[in-house]
């Protein structure tokens, strides 16, 4: 791989201007992405084995890697559901497919989601974003004709960041589409 793009701009662009912009000494301070976390819960698994494969299949189209299934850790006697059962399934990106993950959500799928207005400028406290879709056919790497079911997925994008305005800078820099604020 000659390298993402989104990773060169980062280290010659966005690097310089958050360590002007906070003042950092240290280059290490400088908050970074440690790592992409992609999951979508599969309730309707428990009806249909089958829907366990076709979603393990359409994650693996979308963000480049196979996704790891998720059981559940006790049985809940209301909703029929056993301990081991799959109900979930999750992928962890770093490094080259992280950035170019990214660089695709940016560029090619948030202007894919309908009545977009771009996303709240809120992330957990700790410095990392979570963005829920409701619809996982946005993504251009699936043939709309193989799908099934719509599915909605999450998309967590752990950094190095120590507060909320260092890591909606750092997703800003990189060009992640927020909401304008409003007056």
């Amino acid at each position: 791989m000659a390298g993402s793009r989104l990773k060169k701009r980062y280290q010659d662009e966005i690097k310089p201007a958050l360590a002007k912009k906070f003042g950092y000494s240290n280059s290490m301070l400088i908050p970074k992405i440690h790592k992409i976390v992609v999951s979508m819960g599969a309730a309707e698994a428990l009806k249909d084995r089958n829907i366990i494969q076709d979603l393990t299949k359409e994650l693996a189209l979308i963000t480049g890697q196979k996704p790891k299934i998720t059981k559940s850790k006790k049985s809940i006697a209301n909703f029929k559901l056993r301990e081991g059962y799959p109900i979930g399934l999750m992928v962890t990106l770093r490094g080259e497919r992280m950035y170019e993950f990214l660089d695709r959500f940016i560029n090619i799928v948030s202007p894919r989601i309908r009545d977009f207005r771009g996303f709240n400028k809120k992330a957990d406290g700790r410095g990392n974003y979570s963005v829920g879709l409701d619809d996982h056919q946005v993504f251009p790497e699936l043939n709309l004709d193989e799908i099934k079911r719509t599915q909605g997925l999450n998309v967590t994008i752990v950094t190095s960041a120590v507060n909320d305005a260092e890591c909606v800078e750092l997703l800003g820099q990189c060009g992640f589409p927020f909401k304008k604020d409003e007056k």
